[in-house]
């Protein structure tokens, strides 16, 4: 039988969080914020490239239902786990001293307090319809909605951009995972009926039109349940030997390759120097400009009411997750090659990789058609069964 994912609507969210609140803290919390997971359309792995992505918000949320507390002290509870709570004094949180989901909740505030902000002690309950470990970024969802509650019952006035930067630096240096941006500013800074063409060089959004039900479309999320973690070295490995790439060639990010005509055919000669080292390089560094004019084209093709011609991008992004990133994995590319061939106008892995989630673009009225064959496909490779989200 096919698994859906279904999205609570926003009362229901709230109404969970507060129980789980008033059941813990035996009081109402001063509101609930949430934010979105969220998941990437294509432009992986250019986040903390300098480059472009394109994220959509997804219907999922996390909420938060938090209190502001007189002292410094922060409770933090999880409706997944009702009986455990964490507790931590506010002036001891840095890097190295807060595991687990509590790092992304008392990042928010360390990372806020770094900026000078006031930020007061609170008690707060999470509830979240947002997958966990599906590449679906269930923590940037967790650690922004927390940055909204704190920005609100501290009168803080951050713009969601601010915020976003903050909820970064809380997962990169707190929760030590080095995520690159994207995440982020798609839970906070995503507007209904369009995807985020995030500029990752200086930040700056731009709203694209994306409406695949106005052209009998619709965007199937296929989470393989091959659990995905950005704490476990690979994805910081991936990150690191960019950077060394980017310096080897003297830019700041490889990016700044794309700016100019020639510079990124010269710069792949260059890492080629023969060595086994070299090719990895070549590699990692090929996927990222490539992916880079992916989002481009991308975005163009939308804006041109083409949303039918993107499949071809979206089969070329996962070759290169595939071949050069070498981030994909046995349960995204079965998923990947089972929706293509039930009918998908095309289909790649999505988030961070080594598990998680891929998507796949469909006929709308053939929905269930590809999520039953993919379904099957996991059966027949011996597979946990997958979960999906539209």
């Amino acid at each position: 039988m096919t698994t859906w994912v279904r999205a609570w609507d926003e009362a229901t969210g709230q109404e969970r969080a507060r129980a789980v609140f008033a059941t813990t803290f035996g009081a109402a919390p001063d509101g609930v914020w949430s934010a979105p997971g969220r998941v990437n359309l294509i432009g992986e792995h250019t986040d903390y490239n300098g480059g472009l992505c394109l994220p959509v918000a997804l219907a999922h949320r996390t909420y938060a239902a938090l209190r502001r507390r007189d002292d410094d002290t922060a409770r933090m509870v999880s409706g997944a786990e009702p009986t455990a709570v964490a507790e931590r004094e506010l002036a001891g949180v840095a890097p190295g001293t807060v595991g687990g989901w509590t790092a992304y909740v008392a990042g928010v505030a360390w990372a806020l307090r770094a900026r000078g902000l006031t930020v007061p002690g609170f008690d707060v309950a999470i509830d979240s319809c947002v997958p966990v470990g599906s590449g679906l970024s269930s923590s940037a969802a967790l650690s922004c909605s927390v940055a909204l509650a704190l920005d609100a019952v501290g009168a803080l006035a951050q713009d969601r951009a601010a915020l976003a930067a903050d909820c970064v630096r809380a997962e990169n240096e707190i929760a030590g995972a080095p995520t690159g941006g994207m995440d982020q500013a798609a839970a906070l800074r995503t507007v209904p009926g369009h995807a985020l063409l995030l500029d990752c060089r200086d930040l700056t959004v731009r709203h694209v039109p994306f409406d695949p039900a106005a052209e009998g479309l619709a965007l199937l999320v296929i989470d393989t349940r091959a659990e995905h973690a950005l704490v476990d070295g690979q994805y910081a490995a991936r990150r690191a030997t960019c950077e060394e790439a980017a310096a080897a060639l003297g830019v700041d990010t490889l990016r700044d390759l794309t700016d100019t005509p020639g510079d990124a055919e010269r710069a792949l000669a260059t890492l080629a120097d023969g060595t086994p080292e070299g090719e990895v390089r070549v590699r990692r560094v090929r996927h990222v400009l490539a992916e880079i004019a992916r989002v481009q084209e991308f975005v163009a093709l939308l804006e041109a009411g083409r949303l039918r011609d993107v499949g071809p991008l979206l089969d070329a992004s996962h070759a290169s997750l595939r071949d050069d990133y070498e981030v994909s994995c046995r349960e995204l590319d079965v998923a990947v090659e089972a929706a293509r061939a039930a009918g998908a106008l095309g289909a790649r892995m999505t988030g961070g990789g080594f598990g998680g989630s891929a998507i796949a673009l469909v006929e709308a009225d053939a929905l269930t058609t590809v999520a039953a064959a993919v379904d099957a496909a996991f059966t027949a490779a011996g597979l946990r069964p997958p979960a999906f989200v539209v």
